[in-house]
């Protein structure tokens, strides 16, 4: 399969590998956010799934962001910060950065 470099040259990086069932997704990724928010570690979704090679949901525009709602919605994570995305092409747009809350970081919510 051919490549094509962008327009400066360069060539992008690898598409990350997506699912094609959301909730099969979900199952895999949320106990590595479980054990991220169990660390207290702050951390922006991009950086956790770059970290551990996760693959993409069904629709990444909308199923990520989704996604680390619920897990705040559900007590395990908390908004402490904003930052500049590290995701490629992201042009330096602002993130939310999370932290797992108390009751994570005591693993009382999973």
């Amino acid at each position: 399969m051919t490549v094509q470099p962008t327009l400066d040259g360069t060539i992008p990086p690898p598409a990350r590998p997506r699912a094609s069932d959301y909730q099969t997704w979900v199952d895999k990724v949320r106990p590595v956010f479980v054990e991220i928010a169990r660390t207290g570690r702050r951390f922006t979704s991009y950086e956790i799934a770059d970290e551990r090679n996760l693959e993409d949901p069904p629709l990444p525009k909308t199923h990520w962001g989704g996604f680390i709602h619920r897990l705040a919605e559900d007590g395990l994570i908390e908004h402490v910060a904003f930052d500049e995305t590290e995701r490629p092409g992201g042009n330096h747009s602002v993130v939310k950065v999370w932290r797992g809350t108390r009751a994570a970081r005591q693993g009382r919510v999973a």
